[in-house]
């Protein structure tokens, strides 16, 4: 069985998924993409989802407490990924980007060791179901242009302030906002 449970945020509700080993899902409600993305989630772990309490969420929105209050750099919370090979390497490059930082599609795709594949890295993003905790939001066009977040790009311009505002080292301009 796969739990849920709505977390309001300054950027609205997220809802969220758990299973016994962990996190599996952080999304905004209104995302368009919402239902596909929770259908899938249900087909790969051959559970249904419903509202109900996981060890895991008071964890969960104390932590996002703490990141949207500037008291939280990184996360400790398990989580349980899902997706192809090529996904999970692209998800885990998200990780090598710090705190307050940007990086580009291209260089995350250099770093996963395939420069050509740039555009498979913005797609891995795009399927990217944990929202924050899986930092996609730091990733941003080659010019510094604020692009591709399934949240909006209004929250990953809050998102990136927010981090540049409490970060340990913050340069200004990282990125090129609207």
């Amino acid at each position: 069985m796969i739990l849920s449970k709505e977390i309001q945020t300054p950027l609205g509700i997220l809802l969220a998924g758990a299973v016994e080993k962990g996190i599996c899902l952080l999304e905004f409600t209104e995302k368009e993409r919402l239902e596909l993305q929770l259908t899938r989630l249900k087909k790969v772990l051959g559970e249904d989802i419903q509202p109900g309490e996981s060890k895991f969420f008071r964890l969960l929105e104390e932590q996002l407490q703490e990141y949207f209050e500037g008291k939280r750099k990184d996360f400790d919370i398990p989580l349980v990924v899902l997706g192809t090979d090529f996904q999970k390497k692209a998800w885990e490059a998200l990780h090598s980007v710090i705190y307050g930082k940007t990086n580009s599609y291209e260089a995350q795709a250099i770093r996963i060791g395939d420069k050509n594949a740039v555009r498979a890295v913005a797609k891995a993003n795009g399927e990217n179901r944990i929202a924050i905790l899986i930092p996609c939001h730091r990733i941003v066009g080659k010019s510094g242009d604020l692009t591709g977040y399934g949240g909006g790009l209004w929250r990953k311009k809050f998102l990136l302030e927010l981090e540049q505002k409490f970060s340990d080292s913050p340069t200004l301009p990282f990125f090129r906002g609207e």
